[in-house]
């Protein structure tokens, strides 16, 4: 009897209806191509990092932020606990089945209970309780913690394209700064070889105090900007050390800046591909496909549920006894619970509920937008600081060129030391802005890389 009753539970189960429809992706508005130029071809995002950074420094200090870094350990643990979550919510559509045994020995009052004796009593038993899933409270409280699973992993995924890009950004800026750190360190021995100079001329009587005044002041604004930049560089190399997982300290070096090597051909793909690729999307995406379903849970409270019991055992006073025929016990009942009055109570978490996923439907709306700036923000980047770049190596040349001609103008006699000043003032800053440029423009790959959600398969 006991398994007929199973039969007809699982049957009920199975047939069961929900209250709620399944699931099925807003229609989204996303354009057919990006405004921003770029490269025909598959998406870049389908470059696995480590073919993107050709740096084998980089490389390792990225593969470490992979095995060190806290923020991506504890998103990994938290894919455990949604596992876990998940398998404890499904446990609920299934029989539980506990075993149960005892045992005793008594003996009553014989004032109240003449003639009564001591007695032992033995029990053993199963028990079984199940509800039946008639509306798909259960079900769709499962679908929920898988989406609450996926979203986490979707989530881990997002950490790890963060950390890939923030390691990568950080190190471009440490080289960036060692590259201007170079340019003020040599500013500062041709400033102060000049002060030299002019200094010994001043004794001679040949030049004026302003030269020497102008001189020392041009030194001094290239020795404070070799602190600045040993500063910075030392921020920038704990940064990373964080980013690492590691104490703060120094970071050994790859290539120059100038020597940094990523792909020529830079194609963004289409729009559609971010829904799948980008990890945030994802997340936004599931954790709507989770609230919706918790729709169906909250709606599915309002109505009747019917619960199934059943224990069956054995029981005696005499432990030789249990393996007898006659010392079987069993029971099967059931019961049903349905809500009649509660102030609204039900109705307003259903209500309430309906209200958490129009805001997850709205957060992933958002977050659509959001990736489609980034990645027009970075396929402009790229454009325009690739150009400026170039613009900023011939002013460094040209800058170069016209300080060499003004020194040699001024040895001469021809010009004052003033436009000796204002040329090689327009050469330190060009230098400085070469590399500044350089290092934005790869960072704008780096950021159209992030923003495409390359990295990780999305099929994998």
């Amino acid at each position: 009897m006991l398994l007929r009753v199973l039969i007809v539970a699982i049957f009920m189960l199975l047939s069961g209806c929900t209250l709620t429809p399944d699931y099925e992706r807003p229609a989204l508005d996303v354009p057919g191509s990006y405004m921003q130029p770029a490269d025909a071809g598959a998406s870049i995002a389908n470059l696995e990092w480590w073919n993107l950074f050709r740096d084998a420094q980089l490389q390792f200090l990225i593969r470490t932020a992979l095995a060190e870094n806290k923020d991506l350990r504890v998103s990994l643990q938290r894919i455990r606990e949604a596992r876990a979550l998940l398998t404890f919510t499904r446990a609920d559509q299934y029989p539980f089945i506990d075993g149960s045994g005892s045992v005793s020995r008594e003996r009553p009052s014989k004032i109240l209970f003449p003639g009564s004796d001591t007695s032992n009593n033995y029990a053993l038993s199963a028990n079984l309780s199940f509800e039946l899933d008639l509306w798909g409270k259960l079900r769709r409280a499962t679908e929920a913690a898988q989406a609450d699973l996926l979203a986490t992993e979707a989530s881990y995924r997002n950490v790890t394209i963060s950390l890939v890009s923030n390691v990568a950004s950080v190190y471009f800026l440490l080289r960036d700064l060692d590259a201007r750190l170079q340019v003020a360190r040599d500013t500062v021995n041709g400033r102060r070889e000049s002060l030299g100079i002019i200094q010994a001329r001043f004794d001679k009587g040949t030049v004026p105090e302003l030269d020497v005044n102008q001189a020392q002041v041009e030194l001094a604004i290239a020795e404070a900007a070799v602190s600045a930049f040993e500063r910075e560089s030392v921020q920038a190399e704990n940064a990373l050390q964080f980013l690492l997982g590691r104490n703060p300290g120094p970071v050994q070096r790859g290539l120059a800046l100038k020597q940094q090597v990523l792909p020529s051909d830079i194609p963004a793909g289409l729009p559609s591909e971010l829904l799948q690729r980008r990890p945030d999307l994802v997340l936004a995406e599931e954790r709507l496909v989770a609230e919706t379903a918790r729709i169906g849970v909250a709606e599915a409270l309002r109505y009747p549920s019917i619960g199934l019991t059943g224990s069956l055992g054995l029981l005696s006073d005499d432990f030789s006894d249990l393996t007898d025929s006659d010392a079987r016990t069993w029971n099967l009942g059931g019961g049903l619970f349905a809500p009649i009055f509660n102030s609204g109570k039900l109705k307003a978490q259903a209500e309430g509920q309906r209200a958490r996923a129009e805001q997850a439907m709205s957060t992933y709306e958002s977050t659509l937008l959001q990736a489609l700036r980034e990645v027009e923000d970075a396929l402009v980047a790229i454009r325009t600081y690739h150009a400026e770049h170039a613009a900023r190596q011939r002013q460094a040349i040209a800058a170069r060129n016209a300080a060499r001609l003004s020194r040699a103008r001024y040895d001469g006699g021809v010009v004052d030391y003033l436009e000796v000043l204002d040329s090689e003032r327009s050469q330190f800053n060009a230098e400085l802005e070469e590399s500044s440029t350089q290092r934005e423009y790869l960072n704008a790959i780096v950021e159209l890389y992030k923003a495409l959600g390359g990295g990780w398969d999305p099929a994998g």
